[in-house]
């Protein structure tokens, strides 16, 4: 018989841009055309949001990305400035970002395999990555137990990942968390879907055992909080990974700015990796030319590309890097802007 051993034994080795220069192999594509093309000119808006020293870069990511070997790419790009808030699904902040943070890995796995003999085993597939049940719950846990000692009340799920970095300051056991890093350095995470993951039960647990005075997500005062972000600098652009909540979530505070009685501005630049399809009117797939008509995507310098992220985003992500316009480049350190007391009055 089978043991959980016989499934967990190459773990998944996360890319390292640092040493993969893609300036040559972006700049060939360029000269190319379809999707070729597309990622060069992706490529070098997001090195435009670089070099402009007054623009905050929101990274959007959503799916399962860091399972898939991309947690690096994420830590390298926090680590040199080269992202500024960062929108997220839970998936990869908690179940897989703050999960590795804790020691655990994910493996190389099939998706030719039997998923009955997987669950007999406790262990869980994405795709063709396997993780261990048992130890997610340990995750969870951690989830719970940083909760309970908090003073019940609602707060930001980028307050709580706040937390899950000062936790993370005693408890890390592996290199490159993001987490840990974003903590360091003042970087804002939000997970606007916060319990759509290992976060959703860990609270629960908390919850159902403190029914009368527990910690809740107030996903409201996500949204409030990045548009105090984009009050507190002149120009935004948006390096989306994916599509769905953290796309839309970052999309709509120029939007939300006019609601309260703001001029709106929308975001400079933007920049979508995706594989969904435009036609079927799905937020993942809806292309930026059409946020233009929502006032949120200034489409001077905006660019879709089609294609799956493993592949385009660690050319593009390469080319920023050994492009180099992030050097010098200082960190906005949002976190201590959003730790100040009062919001600003509106311009009307």
């Amino acid at each position: 018989m089978a043991k959980k051993s016989d499934y967990l034994k190459a773990p998944i080795e996360h890319i390292d841009i640092t040493k993969h220069d893609t300036r040559a192999l972006v700049s060939a594509m360029a000269k190319m055309s379809y999707s070729a093309r597309d990622l060069a000119r992706a490529s070098e808006i997001y090195d435009q949001m670089l070099a402009d020293k007054d623009c905050a870069v929101v990274l959007c990511l959503a799916g399962s990305l860091f399972s898939a070997g991309l947690k690096r790419v994420v830590y390298d790009l926090v680590r040199s400035n080269m992202a500024d808030v960062i929108v997220s699904t839970g998936a990869n902040i908690v179940d897989q970002d703050f999960f590795e943070s804790l020691g655990f890995k994910h493996y190389r796995g099939s998706k030719w395999v039997d998923d009955c003999a997987l669950r007999d085993l406790r262990l869980d597939r994405i795709y063709d990555t396997f993780i261990d049940e048992d130890e997610l719950g340990v995750c969870d846990d951690a989830i719970s137990r940083i909760a309970g000692k908090l003073r019940p009340k609602p707060r930001s799920s980028r307050e709580f990942i706040v937390e899950m970095g000062r936790y993370l300051v005693k408890h890390n056991k592996a290199p490159d968390s993001i987490t840990l890093e974003c903590f360091k350095k003042g970087v804002p995470v939000f997970v606007p879907a916060f319990s759509d993951c290992s976060a959703g039960m860990g609270l629960l647990h908390h919850q159902w055992h403190n029914p009368d005075s527990h910690v809740t997500i107030d996903s409201a005062r996500d949204f409030r909080e990045l548009c105090r972000i984009k009050l507190a600098v002149k120009d935004t652009g948006i390096l989306m990974i994916g599509g769905g909540v953290p796309k839309n979530f970052a999309q709509d505070v120029p939007v939300g700015l006019e609601m309260i009685g703001f001029d709106p501005v929308m975001h400079k630049y933007a920049v979508q990796i995706t594989v969904a399809d435009e036609r079927d009117g799905a937020l993942s797939g809806s292309t930026l030319r059409e946020a233009r008509s929502w006032g949120k995507v200034d489409i001077s310098s905006e660019q879709m590309v089609f294609c799956e992220a493993t592949i385009a985003f660690p050319i593009l992500a390469g080319y920023a890097y050994h492009k180099g316009s992030w050097r010098g480049r200082k960190g906005f350190n949002f976190n201590s802007v959003l730790a100040k007391e009062g919001e600003p009055a509106a311009r009307k």
